[in-house]
């Protein structure tokens, strides 16, 4: 399957450390070599890159490795197809506009062939995957559910896991999903995440022989959550989520 990449932060942040844990295994230390694809907020402008190709072969990928791209909310995803052709329109995220915001998708796990009966909207896919069909579908159902942006995110976020279990009930359906301020994550199998804040510490990766002393990176305001399908580093204590749980960030912290 697939594996996400999240972040929320409290300030503008740069994801290279993580970025060159999970680049890794996007043809390297894992399977997963079917594309790849990151998105980074700045305000409600969103820069996004993705490519077909092997994340650990891919010149972008090494572009986005290197340079310092602040944001503070992004989502990244490396691909091991298993519904629909390895190809720039199947790679993930996904984006669609909502309230006037571009709203970011991505996806790991299968759904049953059952998730393309359900009623398709206000958005249709552009490529021929289940994870972009679902994005459109849960979509679809937040504009009409909430044809204005709430001012209160707790009726969205309980309406958003209602949707989730009807999509988690075939198959897995572990996803990442922000509209640039909140940042929801929704577990059916694996997903974890670490935030890190003052006093901060050093974290070593489990991918490559990385490590980085954020105390010397970082200021004590700085608040940083990190959200990926398996931890990134060996030597921190990441939470898990549970089966049909779903965790919303903001600034770095939980809402």
């Amino acid at each position: 399957m697939c594996e996400l990449l999240g972040m929320s932060a409290n300030v503008p942040t740069d994801i290279c450390f993580s970025f060159s844990g999970l680049m890794q295994r996007g043809g390297g230390t894992g399977p997963h070599r079917d594309g790849w694809g990151i998105a980074f907020y700045e305000g409600k402008g969103v820069r996004s890159f993705h490519d077909p190709q092997p994340s650990v072969d891919s010149e972008i990928a090494l572009l986005i490795k290197d340079h310092p791209i602040k944001s503070n909310v992004v989502i990244s995803h490396i691909r091991q197809a298993n519904v629909g052709e390895v190809n720039l329109a199947n790679t993930h995220p996904f984006t669609r506009e909502l309230w006037g915001y571009v709203w970011t998708f991505a996806h790991n796990g299968q759904l049953d062939k059952a998730l393309f009966d359900l009623p398709l909207t206000h958005y249709h896919p552009v490529g021929t995957t289940d994870s972009e069909y679902a994005f459109c579908w849960l979509l679809g159902q937040i504009r009409d559910n909430f044809p204005q942006r709430p001012d209160d995110v707790a009726d969205l976020q309980r309406f958003i896991r209602t949707s989730c279990d009807q999509l988690r009930a075939l198959g897995v359906y572990n996803m990442l999903l922000t509209e640039s301020t909140w940042l929801f994550a929704y577990c059916t199998t694996k997903l974890a995440w670490i935030t890190r804040r003052a006093p901060f510490g050093e974290a070593s990766l489990k991918d490559c022989e990385l490590s980085v002393d954020f105390y010397k990176e970082t200021t004590p305001n700085d608040i940083v959550t990190v959200i990926a399908t398996e931890p990134l580093t060996d030597n921190e204590q990441w939470q898990k989520l549970d089966a049909g749980e779903m965790i919303t960030f903001a600034d770095g912290l939980p809402v």
